[in-house]
């Protein structure tokens, strides 16, 4: 089976890895879109977590991470809800790690440990300890798998960056213990710059903000009113928009006519209707140097900079006046 990716290119993947694309839990990720409620306020915002799943996979691979690595990089977001992080503001959840609580009961329940089975493969020791796949995983503010694809991935999407950027970025990674570095303090600062892009000025955008906030009120209501149940968040986003559609409830569907491409809203310290702090989300990557690794922000004025600002943004939240909806 050979994949394309708009990112990393054409791969040829093994044949248990073919298997688990094609599989039920994965391809119920296409259903999923990664940026929560963010593509029904804006239809452009539109990237899916399998789409960031099979990255994050091709990213390992391309790194030179085992087989059992890449599967647990494909499989890492298996129990990612409808809607994201959406469900994390439903309950206000703050670590933002729903999908990390039900993951291990997600992939007991499903076709997962039949199909590595099939291949002589323990689904218990690939996938429920991080710890032992170091490109998948690491603690901010380090580079990773999952965060770098994330991060190129939305940020090409939306027209942030540019794929020749993208490349010079992936060139300049380099191994070292199983963990991913730069080597160019020019590449880091253009890293660091398209992270808090990311997860500044596009999760903290007055219209996410927004959409984030609407929808939750609409699916905590849900489960009030017995429309939804917990069981429904392991469907696809449209499934549960529809089930509340076809639920008639004159209340929600108020709710639901307020999430559309049209809502006008905007950054208002002084006179505003919602106010949040997302999770907080920093970056310092280590530049590999002389076989040494030195944090980024020791080696750049910017990149210390950079930091301040976003974590003061963080820190501070977002302050979202809705002009009209």
């Amino acid at each position: 089976m050979y994949i394309y990716d708009k990112i990393y290119g054409e791969f040829k993947v093994d044949k248990v890895l073919e298997e688990l694309i094609l599989s039920e839990p994965v391809q119920r990720l296409k259903g999923i879109h990664q940026g929560g409620a963010s593509y029904l306020v804006n239809e452009k915002w539109n990237e899916t977590r399998f789409d960031h799943s099979v990255g994050v996979m091709l990213l390992i691979r391309k790194l030179g991470g085992s087989l059992e690595e890449q599967i647990a990089g494909l499989l890492h977001d298996v129990s990612h809800t409808a809607f994201s992080h959406v469900i994390d503001f439903v309950f206000e959840n703050k670590e933002e790690d729903y999908h990390e609580k039900i993951y291990s009961a997600v992939v007991k329940n499903s076709e997962i440990p039949a199909i590595l089975a099939k291949y002589d493969l323990n689904y218990e020791e690939i996938l429920f300890d991080d710890s032992k796949w170091t490109l998948l995983e690491q603690s901010a503010p380090e580079l990773c798998a999952d965060r770098v694809d994330y991060t190129l991935r939305d940020m090409y999407a939306y027209g942030n960056i540019s794929l020749e950027e993208v490349k010079r970025f992936l060139h300049d990674l380099i191994v070292s213990e199983g963990k991913m570095h730069l080597q160019n303090i020019e590449v880091a600062e253009w890293f660091v710059e398209t992270y808090y892009k990311e997860v500044i000025d596009f999760f903290m955008d007055p219209l996410n903000i927004y959409g984030y906030d609407m929808l939750a009120k609409t699916l905590k209501l849900s489960l009030e009113k017995n429309i939804l149940t917990i069981n429904d968040f392991l469907d696809k986003d449209d499934d549960l928009l529809n089930k509340i559609k076809s639920s008639d409830d004159k209340e929600l569907l108020g709710l639901l006519r307020k999430l559309n491409p049209n809502v006008q809203v905007k950054e208002d310290r002084e006179n505003f209707d919602l106010h949040r702090k997302n999770k907080l989300r920093m970056i310092n990557p280590s530049i590999y140097r002389n076989g040494e690794l030195i944090p980024a922000s020791e080696l750049s004025e910017r990149i210390k900079t950079m930091g301040n600002v976003a974590y003061e943004k963080a820190t501070k939240g977002m302050f979202v006046r809705i002009v009209s909806n």
